[in-house]
């Protein structure tokens, strides 16, 4: 077995990468996903992010692969460092660039190490440590990986930090309304107060895929999401012919909602869908409707769950709001490994003590869920 870099996944056939990802059943680990980031102005040294995949090879056949990143920020990642780079530096440190696996501005879990051998897995994992000492970078980073991988990577000596997202679980219902009668009669009734907010304001809901969206319906959903970017002083960083390349690309995996007043557009969410699991993205809206956000992103996506049976949905990071809204406070990881032993042990002490608090805030925010009490 011989590990090689590639700095653009260009070099690697789509065949080849997509037989390791598909069984995941994650859509951001698809070739398509990742080489279009690179292609459309989305990576590179503007944005921070360099590709150094890892490829792992048994005479000419790819046998496993880990996607990653050299990183002259910590934009885009999700798992917040900053307090990290800052302590580094002021130590006199020099803290980027470092090396982080991810898939880029995408909070999700997720396979880092595309192989079914532990052998393969191992080699890769050893083989991003080599490539972190050999560049003299400050850190190596597994963002968001599964509890499998985390496991493996703690017991190799790296440090784990646990986060918190709130998910949906399908547990069978039939349709919107099942859903709600399991919720309390107050809870119930604020949702259905929100959803018929949208309703009286003359507001329509569309929901379009890869195969129904055409060429304008992408140019102003990428508006939507230029201008949340915009009021909020962040980057756009995903360009218009990147979401073009995904229609054209993986259609079955795109599920873009839009609202309509009249007959302008006027807000739009994107999401991916997995093989069993919806994915919710990004969102934009041109003005202020009344709970439109909530009906948008979040019960749409779960009536399309219920309509398709998928069996979860993860409308992306942070959100206390989403908790009375049914979605339930779980655990995500990451692991990482700090060239400097010392700041490593202060690090790791922190890392201790911050998922203490983790746990309790997860028990303290499942008191507050909106079901009742005999269904859990």
């Amino acid at each position: 077995m011989r590990i090689t870099i590639a700095e653009s996944l260009t070099d690697v056939a789509a065949t080849a990468w997509n037989r390791l990802a598909e069984p995941s059943g994650n859509p951001f680990l698809r070739h398509e996903f990742l080489v279009g980031l690179e292609e459309h102005g989305c990576l590179g040294e503007r944005w921070g992010w360099l590709p150094r995949h890892l490829l792992a090879y048994e005479g000419s056949e790819l046998v496993g692969a880990a996607p990653l990143y050299l990183k002259f920020n910590s934009y885009g990642e999700f798992v917040f460092d900053w307090s990290w780079a800052d302590a580094w530096e002021r130590a006199g440190g020099r803290y980027y660039p470092k090396l982080v696996s991810a898939i880029p501005y995408t909070p999700v879990s997720g396979p880092r190490l595309l192989t079914g051998d532990d052998a393969v897995r191992e080699a890769l994992a050893e083989a991003a440590l080599e490539l972190a000492r050999s560049l003299e970078v400050s850190s190596l980073h597994w963002l968001f990986p599964t509890a499998d991988e985390t496991d493996a990577l703690v017991r190799a000596g790296l440090l784990r930090r646990t986060g918190t997202q709130f998910h949906w679980h399908n547990t069978g219902y039939r349709d919107f309304t099942d859903f709600l009668d399991r919720f309390t009669a107050q809870k119930r009734k604020k949702l259905k107060r929100e959803r018929r907010q949208v309703q009286e304001a003359g507001i329509a809901i569309e929901v379009l895929d890869g195969h129904s969206a055409n060429d304008a319906h992408w140019r102003t959903f990428h508006r939507f999401y230029r201008d949340t970017f915009d009021r909020h002083g962040g980057h756009a960083t995903l360009s218009e012919p990147f979401f073009l390349h995904l229609a054209a690309t993986m259609p079955d995996a795109l599920v873009l909602v839009l609202a309509k007043d009249g007959t302008d557009y006027v807000a739009g969410a994107l999401n991916f869908r997995g093989k069993d699991t919806l994915y919710g993205r990004h969102w934009g809206c041109s003005g202020d409707y009344p709970s439109l956000h909530f009906e948008a992103c979040y019960y749409t996506g779960i009536e399309y769950c219920i309509r398709h049976g998928l069996v979860r949905f993860e409308p992306g990071a942070q959100g206390e709001h989403k908790v009375p809204r049914g979605f339930e406070p779980v655990p995500t990881w990451s692991a990482h490994w700090l060239a400097n032993d010392g700041f490593a042990a202060v690090v790791g002490r922190y890392l201790q003590q911050e998922q203490e608090l983790i746990e309790h805030y997860m028990q303290e925010l499942a008191q507050h869920l909106p079901y009742r009490q005999e269904t859990g």
